[in-house]
């Protein structure tokens, strides 16, 4: 089953006409989509979406671009709303983003909530693998596991990662690359521990605007680098997804 565990159709420009870019996804073979969260303002907005149209499944999380204005009615809020969705997400951290401090007490508040209601994280780290390792360990968050969304570490710290049960997804970041590391990390840690994103409406790789279609174009890329066939990385990185988020076996929500 090609999944697109990470994509998100609620904003500008796919969240206009959502339905074009699903159907042009589900033409390409697509099946299911995880549509994460990244503000409490939206949160409604990804749950009307995905009781909309078939095969679509919310996650619900605060970015850590949004550590400085998120308040404490926001965390009891994200308790109530967490347990609706198949994961906790998007979650992490970003060294890009401001108040380094808050991301991290936001990032953990939100780990304790998935472990608490059981479910499994989607992680965002930008350029804080170290940091992002050492919160996940010190939180326990084995216990539910989760998926590195957008994943560009080093081969050493992927292991460590999959040995916390988690899962990862190099999305276009594969397609962006020019180096061999992509190459190495899928060829050392094989299909069984990966899965894949579209990102969309994130930048692809050679556009500004990323379709859910595009997907395609990732399996067509790991099939050049590893020699796996297509039908191979659908099928092995689609029982990855569903075994890391068991709700999307379900026919919808």
């Amino acid at each position: 089953m090609l999944i697109d565990t990470h994509c998100h159709l609620d904003l500008p420009w796919l969240g206009n006409h959502p339905e074009t870019y699903l159907a042009a996804a589900g033409a390409a073979g697509v099946e299911r989509w995880v549509v994460p969260g990244l503000h409490p303002d939206g949160w409604q907005g990804i749950a009307d979406l995905c009781r909309r149209y078939d095969g679509t499944f919310p996650a619900f999380g605060i970015h850590p671009r949004h550590a400085g204005e998120v308040s404490e009615e926001a965390l009891v809020c994200l308790r109530q709303w967490a347990g609706k969705g198949v994961a906790v997400g998007e979650i992490g951290l970003d060294r890009r983003c401001a108040h380094p401090e808050r991301q991290q007490e936001l990032f953990r508040r939100q780990i304790r909530i998935a472990c608490e209601l059981e479910l499994p994280l989607l992680i965002h780290c930008n350029g804080m693998v170290g940091m992002t390792l050492a919160v996940l360990r010190e939180e326990r968050a084995e216990r539910v596991g989760g998926i590195l969304h957008g994943y560009c570490g080093s081969l050493e710290s992927a292991r460590e990662f999959v040995q916390m049960g988690f899962v990862l997804s190099p999305g276009g970041n594969l397609l962006r690359q020019n180096t061999d590391r992509p190459r190495r990390l899928l060829q050392s840690l094989g299909l069984s521990r990966l899965v894949l994103e579209s990102d969309a409406p994130g930048p692809a790789a050679d556009s500004p605007r990323n379709r859910p279609e595009f997907l395609t174009e990732l399996v067509d890329c790991i099939a050049t680098m590893t020699g796996y066939s297509p039908g191979e990385i659908i099928r092995e990185t689609g029982r990855a997804a569903l075994g890391i988020l068991p709700c999307l076996g379900r026919e919808h929500r």
